[in-house]
């Protein structure tokens, strides 16, 4: 199951906010939410939830938590692939069946530092409504040792009820564990965790769940919170994915405490390996890991909530792959050029950056800005830069294409339907490449070369 289109009106932040994915080629079973803190992310997800309380609890919930201050009535519109739609009203909702299972989703507080229960059943969970889940994306989400609970007593109930023999449960319970542990943390046994033992909270001791590193036996309370953070998202998946194979699975904040290389992985790791086909995952995150697997990754779509005014009515749509402007949420622009110090760097309006670093020009980066003005702002601070912007006018002798940039000798106007051409580096011999043309298969541009 996939949702496709998502329309919010009077919730929570939002005025109006449409998120619409029917513009790709298939529904993306991975959709990004990237954007600074506080920017609403979140938010989407308890309009998922705001849908799925209906049926898993059987009530709307708190319509105060999720209707924007100052309105009175909230609604959230859900169109899936399959082309099924699903409303909510305040507290009316669409006559439309929502399946205890189409929805199911994890808040950002999930962490647990150390093991509390010393017995089974002190807890009572009906995992079939999903009745441990939080119902909104502020509340903890306590989900973690019923999991354990749950995991230990199936392989209880293997090794009394069925006589299944200790590989056959070590196939089913921890190898799925280690090898997703190989995959994000690595191959090198001095360096990677591997699950040794996994027994259920008993005769008044917490659960023992240990793992070795190296010649290191650590025990669940000792490992770092990055550790932990994948232990407790893998072993959710473990207890519970069989619930959910025609799912919306929305986890929040899943690269907490841990670094670039291993949210890639992480991420990678849930989308490729755990959510199940035919289901989609929605992850928020402002993580340079994530937002680099997301621009690598096929089936993904990234849609950006930074520094947009949700009062006003807003559509998103997915954002164009491979933009510097996409990183710029993990890392601000000026560090990120910084990190490309040895290219030359080029500012260019709009989009128009995802064409130009087609073109494959040795050793050059564009870089797109919101707008014509913003280019000449920025090479004039910085006057290492290039800039590179669109004609001034439409209509043909109608301006100097030069003039206009004459005191910023790093910037050029273009003609209409003239390629950039980049300029000459000094510390080369011979002749600078010439490669310009124009759009569209069109013949040459004039020999004239622009002069930045």
């Amino acid at each position: 199951m996939f949702v496709t289109y998502l329309q919010l009106a009077h919730f929570k932040r939002f005025t109006h906010l449409n998120i619409d994915l029917r513009n790709l080629a298939q529904p993306p079973k991975l959709v990004l939410l990237i954007g600074s803190n506080g920017s609403g992310k979140s938010s989407v997800f308890d309009a998922f939830e705001a849908i799925a309380t209906v049926s898993k609890d059987g009530r709307n919930g708190d319509d105060g938590y999720l209707t924007k201050s100052g309105t009175s009535d909230f609604r959230v519109s859900i169109v899936l692939s399959n082309g099924k739609t699903y409303h909510r009203l305040a507290s009316i909702t669409s006559t439309e069946e929502v399946s205890n299972h189409f929805f199911y989703g994890r808040s950002s507080l999930r962490q647990i530092s150390s093991l509390t229960r010393t017995a089974l059943g002190q807890v009572p969970v009906d995992f079939e409504s999903d009745s441990d889940r939080p119902r909104r994306f502020i509340d903890r989400d306590e989900r973690f040792e019923n999991d354990i609970e749950k995991i230990t007593e199936q392989i209880l109930r293997e090794v009394f009820r069925t006589n299944s023999q200790t590989a056959d449960i070590k196939e089913r319970f921890v190898n799925p564990i280690n090898q997703a542990f190989m995959r994000i943390f690595g191959d090198n046994q001095a360096t990677t965790l591997r699950l040794t033992v996994l027994n259920p909270p008993l005769e008044g001791k917490v659960a023992d769940i240990l793992f070795r590193k190296g010649e290191a036996e650590i025990h669940y309370n000792l490992l770092s919170s990055g550790e932990k953070e994948v232990f407790n998202i893998l072993i959710n998946l473990l207890s519970r994915r069989g619930l959910y194979q025609d799912t919306v699975y929305f986890f929040d904040e899943i690269d907490l405490h841990l670094n670039t290389r291993l949210q890639y992985n992480l991420l990678k790791e849930i989308t490729e390996h755990w959510i199940p086909d035919g289901c989609q995952f929605w992850t928020a995150s402002h993580s340079l890991g994530f937002i680099d697997y997301a621009n690598d990754a096929g089936h993904a779509a990234i849609i950006d909530f930074d520094d947009l005014d949700f009062d006003a009515p807003q559509v998103l749509l997915p954002q164009p792959k491979n933009r510097l402007e996409v990183y710029e949420i993990a890392v601000p622009q000026e560090t990120l050029l910084k990190l490309f110090r040895d290219k030359r760097i080029f500012i260019c309006e709009n989009r128009n950056d995802q064409y130009y670093n087609l073109l494959g020009f040795e050793d050059t980066l564009f870089v797109g800005v919101h707008n014509s003005n913003a280019v000449f702002i920025k090479i004039k601070r910085e006057p290492g830069y290039y800039g590179v912007r669109d004609r001034l006018s439409h209509r043909r002798g109608d301006c100097d294409h030069r003039k206009p940039v004459s005191q910023l000798p790093g910037a050029a106007v273009l003609r209409l339907r003239e390629l950039p051409v980049p300029p000459r580096q000094p510390r080369r011999t011979g002749p600078a490449r010439v490669r310009q043309g124009r759009v569209h298969g069109r013949n040459p541009a004039a020999k004239e070369r622009a002069a930045y």
